[in-house]
């Protein structure tokens, strides 16, 4: 059976609903096709559970550490991984609940349950239906990358999503992949009981970092009790009588890491390898990802690529961007583009880090000469009257312009305070609009004109 639309939407994500709710209050009819569950990523295996986990964990740490605030708990904390565990889902599952009220109660949409395939630049067939459309959003996301790795085929593996299908809080948990979601995974297993080791073959956590923000993050991280082998060289895995081992050949340390649970953390790809590119013409890079223009356009005029898939930012915020880029385009004579935003990120250990721009390597790389203004937490009043001094922040301006290129703030609240310099970036402000900027005190983001006024040149920084 063909059936027709205005527009049809590939993939119930972040950027998915909101566009079938601009669309349909615009008067177009809206076929909205999702092969499991609406909300996406961030509703069901991100955001949404991942950082409910989070906040238990953090609550099992403050409690552990009360006494240090002249609290005196009674009875040791335990905690119920079980219980910890339902929270989280029920919270994942009040969202997802309440994205499909609003999708049923949108007049003009219909939503979908299947696994569509592109078969023309206007067809997309599901099952033994067609669906016909002249404009068609693709917004599949991505799933966790599964590597070719030596004896992966021997042991039981957890991704991100399997994690939440756990009954038992894991002994020995063995996450290989040191950057942010395993690194948010090593720490609130570790706050939950767990033993836990870091596996990552680069020579340091975060790479994408500048070095002594990934070393304030490894030395956060080992503080609490979590093992980091970095530079492993040759990572594989085997069975033994006792359970999964996996294999390190680090330059110290023991060669073999046994445990008793594995999570991969070790990248995302697109959800495209069955969706039918080819067949519509679009045009993918070697990884899968959709190549887009700057408005979002793919190769074939009336086929667009929102969120993870495209490749041009792998967060909820970009993809909730993306919806609004091409929301704007096409229904407001809009002239908005990708180029145009900062990107910015959060790192969700305790604490947090927050980034926007440009790191100081990345600046450098790009030809800019550079000032730098950072400061240890333990020289920020508000860090050291909540007791969390670890970290520091930071800021990277170009010397001859005086324009801020980025910032990053590793503390209490760096992924707050973090949009105080991210609002002056998208405003194209100087370093010295930020300066003599007033902060309320005390807070941590009051520091950030401070820094911005204590330039260096990198040498000096």
């Amino acid at each position: 059976m063909t059936k027709s639309f205005d527009a049809i939407i590939v993939g119930a994500g972040q950027a998915g609903p909101p566009l079938a709710g601009r669309l349909t209050a615009a008067g177009q009819t809206v076929a909205l096709i999702e092969r499991e569950q609406v909300g996406g990523t961030c509703v069901n295996t991100g955001c949404t559970p991942t950082k409910a986990l989070v906040a238990s964990a953090k609550i099992a740490h403050s409690v552990a550490h009360a006494q240090e605030h002249g609290v005196t708990v009674g009875a040791t904390p335990e905690v119920n991984f079980n219980a910890v565990l339902r929270r989280a889902l029920a919270i994942s599952a009040n969202s997802r609940n309440s994205v499909e009220s609003w999708l049923g109660g949108m007049s003009g949409l219909t939503l979908v349950r299947g696994h569509a395939r592109l078969e023309s630049p206007s067809r997309v067939r599901l099952g033994d239906d067609i669906y016909v459309a002249g404009q068609i959003f693709l917004n599949v996301g991505a799933r966790a990358a599964i590597p070719n790795l030596p004896g992966l085929d021997q042991v039981d593996v957890l991704t991100n999503s399997d994690i939440f299908k756990l009954n038992e809080r894991p002994d020995h948990l063995v996450i290989v992949g040191g950057s942010y979601i395993g690194l948010e995974f090593a720490q609130m297993f570790r706050r939950f009981g767990s033993r836990v080791t870091i596996i990552e073959r680069g020579p340091r956590l975060a790479s994408k970092e500048d070095p002594e923000i990934s070393e304030a993050i490894r030395e956060v991280l080992e503080a609490e009790g979590i093992a980091v082998r970095t530079n492993a060289e040759c990572i594989h895995f085997l069975h033994s009588e006792t359970g999964p081992v996996v294999g390190v050949v680090c330059t110290s340390g023991e060669p073999e890491v046994a445990c008793s649970h594995i999570l991969l953390a070790v990248g995302r790809q697109p959800n495209t390898d069955d969706l039918g590119l080819d067949q519509a013409g679009v045009e993918f890079d070697k990884r899968g990802y959709i190549r887009v223009n700057d408005r979002l356009e793919t190769s074939i005029p009336g086929i667009w690529a929102l969120g993870d898939c495209n490749g041009r930012g792998a967060f909820t915020h970009t993809s909730y961007n993306d919806f609004e880029i091409v929301a704007s385009n096409l229904l407001e004579s809009g002239d908005r583009k990708v180029s145009d935003r900062v990107m910015s990120y959060g790192l969700y250990i305790d604490p947090p880090l927050g980034r926007t721009g440009l790191s100081e390597t990345e600046a450098l790389a790009k030809g800019h000469k550079v000032l730098i203004g950072k400061r240890p937490m333990n020289r920020v009043g508000r860090a050291v009257e909540k007791g969390e001094t670890q970290g520091l922040m930071k800021i990277v301006v170009d010397a001859d312009t005086r324009a801020i290129l980025g910032g990053a703030i590793f503390g209490p609240g760096g992924d707050e305070a973090i949009h105080s310099i991210l609002g002056m970036i998208q405003l194209g402000a100087t370093v010295d609009v930020l300066t003599n900027t007033m902060h309320i005190h005390p807070t941590v983001a009051e520091l950030v004109p401070t820094i911005s006024g204590e330039l260096a040149p990198v040498a000096d920084a």
